[in-house]
């Protein structure tokens, strides 16, 4: 049976997770601070900060950035709904801007029409796991004095013009939910690009006590002094031991997820009815996701079920959600990917006999 997702636990995953349980210290310590060290050396993040969800790092990245009340964020509705919801956590509105349907990433020329007096920051998604353009991104932001939060929940691995995601703006929000890439159960992480954004993560995620510097009296409580409001979003050495033993084997599934997909980029491009995403030369996908835009989507999808192979649009537009005021009607690119897009399955779990029934299954068509 094939499935759509796949939890890949590793064998050196299991043996920490044993470690770490048997010595009772399970809460946050020096297991979170040897998986924040192994992101950022073996992945080449910048500044790694283990959290308890990707949720959390982007709720983190919004207090750290400043986004207060009555505060605009730009946002793609590409997404899930997460990434709405942590801004209006901040008592700040959501702005939606449109999609490329050609990328389902957030287009930089409708972010520069939606910007007023009142946006604070921007929060790119990579959809799928293909890099945004960052670039231009970025250069919107510094022109208006706002910072970038890039939701890379699906990217994990992708890079840009050669640069690892979680390296290029000021901050990265990752998941290591059950079916990302790289799992610790439930998790994520906030990169910051600067060492004071670092700082300040760090402190909050966890109260706003610095438990680097707060240690206990002879009362047998912590001595600290909270400046700044804090959450309860850190990671525990549980959830990291199981990070740390994953990471080991993350080179090895991003490559099978890459070779599948170049296998379904070869197999489907004279699919009727079928149109593939942009797959540009400067920017290497994370591959969580392998997205079609394909017409008569719901006959594709029955089709699909009927050979054995599951398929889904994972994430509908969220602005349809009552909490972000119902569809804009301003976002074609949103409306066309909406209507079009269906994603077909793509892990490491997947042999080649899967991958065979999968391209087979889609090429016999709908």
């Amino acid at each position: 049976m094939i499935h759509f997702f796949h939890t890949h636990i590793s064998p050196r995953a299991l043996e920490l997770a044993a470690e770490t349980l048997r010595s009772t210290f399970i809460s946050e310590g020096k297991v979170v601070a040897q998986f924040e060290s192994a992101l950022g050396r073996q992945l080449g993040l910048s500044h790694p900060v283990a959290l308890n969800s990707g949720t959390s790092a982007l709720h983190l990245a919004l207090a750290v950035a400043g986004v207060k009340a009555g505060d605009e964020v730009i946002l793609p509705a590409q997404t899930f709904v997460a990434t709405g919801q942590v801004i209006l956590m901040q008592a700040a509105k959501p702005v939606f801007a449109d999609i490329q349907p050609s990328t389902g990433n957030i287009d930089p020329a409708s972010v520069r029409a939606k910007i007023t007096d009142r946006t604070k920051a921007l929060m790119p998604v990579h959809w799928g796991g293909y890099p945004c353009d960052l670039e231009e991104l970025n250069q919107v932001a510094a022109e208006f004095k706002l910072a970038v939060i890039e939701d890379a929940a699906h990217a994990l691995g992708a890079t840009y013009k050669d640069k690892p995601v979680g390296s290029i703006s000021r901050f990265t929000a990752f998941s290591f939910q059950a079916i990302k890439h790289l799992t610790t159960g439930d998790g994520g992480c906030l990169c910051c690009a600067g060492a004071d954004d670092f700082e300040d993560a760090r402190i909050r995620r966890w109260f706003g006590i610095d438990r680097l510097k707060s240690r206990p009296s002879l009362l047998g409580e912590r001595v600290y002094d909270i400046d700044r409001i804090g959450y309860k979003y850190h990671m525990n050495d549980l959830a990291a031991a199981l990070g740390l033993g994953n990471l080991e084997d993350l080179p090895r599934q991003l490559a099978r997820r890459r070779e599948i997909a170049a296998r379904y980029r070869g197999a489907f491009q004279t699919v009727p009815g079928l149109a593939l995403l942009d797959n540009a030369a400067d920017r290497q996908s994370a591959y969580w996701l392998f997205t079609l835009l394909v017409e008569r989507r719901e006959d594709c999808i029955r089709a699909l079920h009927d050979r054995g192979v599951p398929s889904s649009v994972v994430h509908q537009r969220i602005d349809r959600n009552s909490i972000f005021g119902g569809c804009r009607p301003d976002l074609p690119g949103q409306e066309y990917f909406d209507a079009h897009q269906l994603a077909v399955p793509l892990h490491g779990g997947l042999q080649d006999d899967d991958v065979e029934v999968i391209i087979q299954a889609v090429r016999a068509g709908w």
